[in-house]
């Protein structure tokens, strides 16, 4: 599933170039799979969103979010969802589920083989994105804030970090990725960790994920494509493989049935009475 350096560089690329999309403008729109639309239904999504111009391309921790003129267009790629901006006199692809054409000839391909993908149009998008825990790159997520919100509950950290309530935008690459630097076992239960662990955490969680936009995400799978952050990766994906840090062995656990991975010299277990 795309994380935030991934949705970030979509949505960087949907901004940008020659396939930005700011400025068209919506002819219409062809519905193929009508449940990859979450709300509102096939028929009034054509008819709403035909004839609104595209003013910008943001994101909102994994979700793609594409202001209109008097919508918002939500996007949630999960397992396998994909965007093409291409010429409407290409030949669609076998998994097109959603399709917006513009007036200047482009279209807007939203490409799904697993259908899990979702897509909104609302004239208000907190009612979409309002229960989202803040972002990690917000001014107001500081080590601070993040302390206060690890002391508040005694979760272990790897499904916290997971938890989009929490801090929107983190996935498993990213939380695995970040534990390591930061050097704290997964399991670690929050409220055990002390201010200067905190802080270490948070800078953690932003310098891997700055590294990951930087590089344009990670292309691990047959579905995200372009990026190279994957060549880069401490722990994700390495179990058995040595820590490039100080050679032991990469494991990996489940947790929360989530592959999780980790060194064991690194980043120590917790002590049992703390688990």
């Amino acid at each position: 599933m795309p994380e935030l350096p991934e949705v970030e560089t979509i949505a960087r690329m949907l901004r940008e170039g020659s396939q930005a999309l700011p400025g068209r403008v919506v002819a219409g729109a062809q519905v193929l799979w009508a449940r990859s639309l979450a709300a509102p239904g096939a028929e009034e999504f054509a008819a709403r969103i035909a004839g609104q111009a595209v003013r910008s391309v943001g994101r909102r921790a994994k979700f793609l979010v594409i202001e209109l003129e008097r919508d918002y267009l939500l996007v949630h790629l999960r397992m396998s969802g994909d965007l093409r901006v291409e010429a409407q006199s290409l030949p669609l692809q076998k998994h097109d589920r959603v399709v917006i054409h513009f007036t200047d000839g482009a279209r807007l391909a939203f490409h799904d083989p697993r259908k899990f993908g979702r897509m909104w149009l609302a004239a208000d998008p907190a009612g979409v994105l309002g229960a989202l825990g803040p972002e990690p790159f917000d001014p107001e997520f500081t080590p601070q804030a993040l302390y206060a919100s690890l002391q508040k509950t005694r979760r272990q950290l790897k499904p916290l970090l997971l938890d989009q309530s929490f801090l929107a935008g983190l996935g498993n690459i990213y939380a695995d990725e970040a534990l390591h630097r930061a050097g704290i076992h997964p399991l670690t239960p929050s409220n055990r960790l002390n201010p200067v662990q905190a802080e270490k955490l948070w800078r953690s969680i932003c310098s891997v994920l700055e590294d990951g936009i930087r590089r344009n995400g990670a292309s691990i799978d047959w579905v995200y494509r372009g990026g190279e952050f994957q060549n880069h990766f401490r722990v994700y994906g390495r179990a058995g493989q040595p820590c490039p840090v100080c050679g032991a062995g990469v494991q990996r656990i489940v947790v929360g049935q989530r592959g999780t991975h980790f060194c064991p010299v690194c980043q120590p277990p917790p002590a049992k009475n703390d688990e």
